[in-house]
């Protein structure tokens, strides 16, 4: 089901899918798992060793997590509701239709 809506200038949308914004603030959480493993202090030593493992293994492991982490609540907190997925895709299966309908007509 397509929803329409009516833009500035008076028509309706009906069948094109909502515009998506990927300015959300969101996004700037993104920049934590890039940030942090820039800082060399934090693994500059062997201590403390976990299993054998000296610091640095172990830390880059857990930034391994850190930016799966992030990403994960960056992406829930930032897709479209189900509405808006929804509209999106029968606005994709609209424009197919009508590429198909057109190349039907040339032939």
């Amino acid at each position: 089901m397509a929803t329409a809506s009516t833009s500035p200038g008076g028509e309706t949308t009906a069948g094109v899918a909502p515009r998506r914004s990927d300015r959300s603030p969101w996004n700037w959480l993104l920049l934590i798992p890039i940030v942090v493993p820039l800082l060399v202090p934090l693994y500059n030593s062997v201590g403390p060793t976990i299993g054998g493992w000296p610091r640095f293994y172990w830390l880059q492991l857990l930034f391994v997590l850190l930016g799966v982490a992030t990403t994960s609540l960056v992406y829930l907190m930032t897709r479209r509701s189900a509405a808006e997925r929804r509209a999106a895709q029968d606005a994709v299966a609209g424009a197919a239709r009508a590429r198909s309908a057109a190349r039907d007509e040339e032939r």
